[in-house]
């Protein structure tokens, strides 16, 4: 029997205030022999058909920093305003499904997804209401922390001798590179490290998988220098900002910080770490490519163990460079201006965007990365101005543009954050300031108790409004999902049998499935 046991009531003390090297050392596009080589081999061996599946390809967007049910896909109209919020809600195609007022083209497309409105951690308050173990629960599938680790310690980036893998790994383990590709099989987008800092996100790597089956991370938008960073540039902000409008970012003598610097959400085409003139729009010739491949043998401190790169590794490197034009999918310039309008000119209208064509090239897994969604201070002027504008237009137009060319049946969409936000509305700090020395103002704070999750294609049932909560939208009344569940989902659509195993660096079994795949979405 599942277990549905919560626990109620929030306390203040749940609610505490790559380089080069790194990506050649354990990245997808290494040429020492655990890259897109490897692949390569793999599927010469492999033959020509994959597994057969309801979905060839996964896109996981994930909501960093956790988005209030409340505000987007369980508003509870007919609570008190402490519970309910300013915003009103609005109907849907769905009759069972009510979403916030800020979402207007989703409610008019309810008809392409399902929202599985009870998820939920099963894991101890201090794991489950934090960001870090909350995140690391979501992105590999597990309802608990590897043993001996905690919210801290798990976010430093170290070697353990007990580490999850991601669902993103386990993807790359178990269903063979579509053939042809060339690409590394999962694939991390736009923003890569977590707000501003320097942290990857937790729960993203390979664990005991090993370093064969690191994910590739490429970051592919502009620097932002906005002091805690958040939403979709150049419709990004900072929860911190002052509502004075003297004290707006830009030049004025009281800005509160200048960003007229990074206010540009054009993409750059990555580059594929092999060091100064190697990106990839400047590598236009075998010649230049060669040359590129000697400076990296010299350049690279492990050289003296590698004799010669093998036709494999070089023909994978090449595939890379040779995407010039339309064959590069990370180049935006070759859709018609009238689809870019449609994903919206903005970052996540545009990384969107990018993980459709990496998908139409094969990629299995694809994470588009949605920062900012930790909203304590400022919630309902930010979700209202920022967040939720953003969010419609840019989901919206991706769920048509997949639907209309067919992409959606044969891709699995997957969107949530790592938690929720509480059921009642109050400051973070009562009598406290922000950064910016400003009180702070009424928001919602972590919840690990309930959070929603949408699902789209790849075999899944729309429509559907999966699971109730209670009056207050705080916890499950009906059956509770979890992270291990949401994997299990994903792998079963992806033709992962539920028996399979992997083994560790020293060969030891492990079970993919941590759960059970949500079959009433199914």
């Amino acid at each position: 029997m599942r277990d549905s046991h919560h626990h109620n009531g929030c306390r203040r003390s749940d609610h505490p205030g790559i380089d080069r090297r790194e990506l050649l050392h354990a990245g997808a596009l290494t040429l020492l022999g655990t890259g897109l080589g490897d692949l390569l081999k793999l599927e010469a061996l492999a033959g020509t058909s994959a597994k057969s599946a309801p979905a060839k390809s996964v896109i996981f967007i994930f909501q960093s920093g956790g988005p209030s049910q409340h505000e987007t896909f369980d508003p509870k109209p007919e609570a008190p305003e402490v519970v309910r919020g300013e915003y009103s809600s609005i109907a849907t195609v769905n009759p069972e499904l009510r979403v916030c007022e800020y979402l207007p083209k989703l409610a008019q497309r309810a008809n392409l997804y399902s929202i599985v409105r009870t998820m939920y951690h099963p894991s101890d308050r201090q794991f489950r209401n934090e960001h870090s173990a909350a995140m690391y629960m979501v992105n590999t599938g597990y309802n608990s922390l590897p043993p001996g680790e905690n919210t801290n310690s798990i976010a430093i980036q170290r070697s353990r001798p007990l580490e999850w893998p991601s669902i993103g790994s386990m993807i790359s383990y178990a269903v063979p590179p579509s053939r042809g590709c060339g690409l590394p099989p999962v694939i991390e987008v736009p923003r890569t490290r977590i707000s501003s800092g320097e942290s990857i996100t937790p729960g993203t790597a390979p664990g005991m998988l090993g370093p064969k089956y690191t994910r590739w991370r490429v970051h592919l938008a502009p620097p932002c220098h906005a002091p805690d960073a958040a939403g979709s540039c150049p419709n990004c902000f900072s929860h911190d900002q002052p509502d004075d409008p003297d004290r707006q970012p830009g030049k004025l003598p009281k800005s509160w910080y200048d960003n007229s610097s990074c206010r540009n959400p054009d993409f750059v085409l990555p580059d594929l770490g092999m060091g100064q003139g190697a990106v990839v729009e400047r590598v236009e010739n075998r010649a230049a490519l060669l040359a590129s491949l000697d400076q990296m043998r010299r350049n690279l401190d492990s050289y003296n163990s590698v004799q010669k790169y093998d036709a494999y590794q070089r023909q994978a490197l090449e595939l890379i460079v040779s995407q010039r034009g339309k064959r590069n999918p990370f180049d935006l310039t070759q859709e018609t201006p009238e689809m870019r309008d449609q994903y919206g000119r903005e970052e996540w209208g545009q990384a969107l965007l990018v993980a459709r064509r990496l998908v139409e090239s094969g990629v299995r897994m694809v994470q588009v990365n949605l920062r900012g969604w930790d909203t304590h201070q400022n919630a309902f002027r930010d979700l209202k101005g920022k967040l939720l504008p953003s969010l419609d237009r840019c989901l919206s137009g991706f769920l048509d543009d997949m639907h209309v060319r067919g992409l959606l049946s044969e891709t699995l969409i997957v969107m949530c954050g790592e938690m929720g936000r509480t059921p009642k509305i109050s400051p973070i700090a009562v009598g406290g300031i922000n950064a910016a020395g400003v009180p702070f103002t009424p928001g919602r704070h972590h919840w690990g108790d309930v959070f929603p999750c949408l699902f789209a294609g790849g075999g899944v049932t729309p429509g559907l409004a999966i699971g109730k909560t209670d009056r207050e939208g705080g916890l499950p009344v009906t059956e509770g999902y979890t992270p291990a569940d949401m994997a299990a989902t994903i792998f079963s659509q992806m033709g992962i049998g539920h028996d399979e195993e992997f083994p560790d660096i020293d060969g030891r079994p492990f079970r993919i499935y941590q759960g059970s795949p949500i079959a009433s979405v199914l």
